[in-house]
């Protein structure tokens, strides 16, 4: 019984804890905001140059030396954060609901109002730590979720926000893998770096197991590496192939989830979903495999190295020109 009342006062305790961080986090974005808007007028009406910023943060540290942060690089950090949003009050109010430092890393590296905005929300769904943001921006996943995955029509039609919760293409960097590697190595790999890889397929994964074992009449298989998607309801088998896609993959993938919904899943649960990940694969090709298959399933494709962003540029710029391009129905 005390332990109940203790638990309950502890969360009281975490609650105001949190409540307090985020008050001084939203005052320090204020101020931020407020003397980028004064440095950005001052530019614009009395011609502050590098010179008075500079002795504006000298006048700062000489008359309160335990003030940290302003130095002259940061002020003009402050104008730029300033002059971003200052048209924007919806961005604007989304930057009060991140720390500084993810701040300074969306408006110096994201461009469009649209990127930012989308970075914005991530951050503050997934709370990355600033390395982990820096790391999705590098591994252009803004970019990435503008190309729509490949998904065999019973997965789109049976769970509509598949398109947005997979992706088309995921960055393995940081696995480190050297040339050549076998699909065992892949796995191991993965399984060593499990937070990466969550963070990079998405945080409503829940990983359950690899070589997860299925019986099957008096044989075993072993799925590649298993999990659960909690928004989805449903579990999620990840087949990983080092070689291009080929068809006959999908058999394989399409057996393990009939054995996984006939003996495995839960009442309450979604059909299984079946992720095959290859280092290659021939778009086409993935498009004629998937539009007769009869289960929920998906093709993407994986790298060991960052995307190079010139490729994704004019990748997206394909599919727009075949948007664009596309015969209207009359």
């Amino acid at each position: 019984m005390l332990h109940s009342d203790f638990d309950g006062l502890l969360k009281v305790i975490q609650q105001a804890k949190q409540k307090a961080v985020k008050q001084i986090n939203t005052t320090l974005i204020d101020l931020y905001w407020h003397i980028g808007k004064t440095i950005s007028l001052k530019v614009e009406t009395e011609k502050w140059g590098k010179g008075v910023v500079k002795e504006l943060a000298n006048y700062i540290s000489l008359k309160d030396p335990a003030s940290k942060g302003f130095s002259d690089k940061n002020l003009w950090r402050m104008k730029q954060f300033y002059e971003t949003y200052k048209d924007n009050q919806k961005l604007s109010a989304l930057t009060r609901e991140i720390p500084w430092t993810h701040n300074t890393i969306i408006f110096s590296r994201c461009k469009t109002a649209e990127e930012q905005a989308f970075y914005l929300n991530d951050c503050k769904a997934q709370k990355y730590t600033s390395r982990n943001l820096d790391r999705q921006i590098s591994a252009m996943h803004y970019q990435q979720t503008l190309q729509n995955p490949k998904l065999s029509p019973l997965l789109r039609e049976s769970q509509p926000k598949a398109n947005q919760l997979f992706k088309d293409n995921y960055a393995l960097e940081f696995l480190g893998l050297p040339e050549p590697y076998t699909e065992n190595e892949l796995q191991k790999a993965i399984v060593l770096h499990m937070k990466q890889f969550l963070l990079e397929i998405g945080t409503d994964f829940i990983f359950i197991k690899e070589e997860y074992k299925l019986q099957v009449g008096n044989q075993d298989f072993y799925i590649d590496l298993l999990f659960y998607h909690r928004e989805l309801s449903a579990l999620v088998a990840f087949e990983l192939k080092i070689g291009k896609f080929k068809p006959e993959h999908l058999g394989q993938l399409n057996f393990y989830l009939e054995a996984l919904d006939r003996d495995i899943k839960k009442p309450h649960e979604n059909p299984s979903i079946g992720v095959l990940m290859c280092s290659d694969k021939d778009d086409e090709v993935v498009e004629y495999a998937l539009s007769r298959n009869l289960s929920p399933t998906l093709v993407s494709q994986y790298r060991l190295s960052l995307p190079d962003k010139k490729l994704i540029e004019n990748k997206l710029q394909e599919i727009a020109a075949q948007f664009t391009n596309k015969p209207q129905d009359r």
